[in-house]
């Protein structure tokens, strides 16, 4: 269990500034533009206080597909088939990450033949539920299960859990595992459940805004209950870019009033990614 400070630094493109605790000083935190790939979204940068200073980095590559990445360490979550659908994202991406997450089946989430050109390219073991690890074996793809407890990947802590899939018109309810990450991010995946209520101290949470499964009254309502500082917008791999921004300004403004930081990807539904160095004087 991590007992930590918490201090979030979200990098627009081409500028720099950090968010800081006032407990804390002498955070430095410099940036430059290395392009425009524009299938990349935001970034969020988390640091920890234990020892030392740790940095969290999370990337979002279209809808739900995610990667975070601490001390050199990648792991790839949700590769479905949005975020390959319109060639913006290429699996060669993910060739450098050491494990790969998929929380259930449903192909917006698991897109088989991209999943298996990124374990070729990789090598990175596969974690999930009883479900998914079914159908990747009938493909010849092995897999750890993760449905509960937590597992370390390359120093963050991820916890599992099992998690209410939102009902969706005339489809079954996938098995669907969420997690709790540093004890501080909630990422519940495609659930809007109440039970997710109870969870509490949540800096950020990894929000679905759009779906046939909800409408953003219930997605307000759910993030307001949760109140976290920070939200990161996925599961919006389908809308157009002139809608999405009027959307995530909606959301701005909403939650603004209620003390809590919606991180809008720049351009609406796509960015630049942003390299960036941190500098500490603890």
């Amino acid at each position: 269990m991590l007992n930590a400070d918490y201090y979030l630094i979200y990098i627009d493109n081409n500028c720099f500034f950090t968010n800081q605790n006032s407990s804390r000083s002498g955070v430095l935190c410099f940036c430059r533009n290395i392009g425009a790939d524009a299938h990349k979204q935001i970034s969020v940068f988390i640091l920890y206080k234990i020892n030392k200073i740790i940095k969290m980095k999370i990337t979002k590559y279209i809808h739900s597909c995610l990667v975070f990445e601490q001390d050199g360490f990648k792991l790839l979550m949700d590769p479905g088939n949005y975020t390959f659908a319109e060639g913006l994202v290429k699996p060669e991406e993910f060739a450098d990450v050491s494990a790969i997450i998929i929380t259930h089946i449903h192909p917006d989430h698991l897109d088989m033949d991209h999943l298996k050109k990124i374990i070729e390219l990789s090598g990175a073991p596969v974690f999930t539920n009883n479900q998914v690890a079914d159908a990747l074996e009938k493909q010849g793809i092995g897999a750890e299960l993760l449905t509960e407890g937590t597992r370390n990947f390359g120093g963050m802590a991820f916890k599992a859990m099992p998690v209410i899939h939102m009902p969706l018109l005339d489809n079954l309810i996938p098995e669907m595992t969420g997690f709790i990450i540093n004890n501080t991010i909630l990422h519940a995946v495609d659930s809007l459940d109440s039970s997710l209520y109870q969870i509490k101290n949540i800096e950020l949470l990894i929000l679905p805004i759009m779906a046939p499964f909800c409408n953003e009254l219930q997605v307000a309502q759910f993030a307001d209950t949760i109140q976290p500082k920070h939200i990161l917008p996925v599961h919006d791999g389908f809308g157009k870019s002139f809608f999405l921004k009027q959307r995530h300004q909606n959301y701005v403004k909403h939650f603004e009033a209620q003390g809590i930081q919606f991180h809008q990807p720049l351009g609406g539904r796509v960015s630049a990614e942003t390299e960036i160095v941190f500098k500490f004087n603890l």
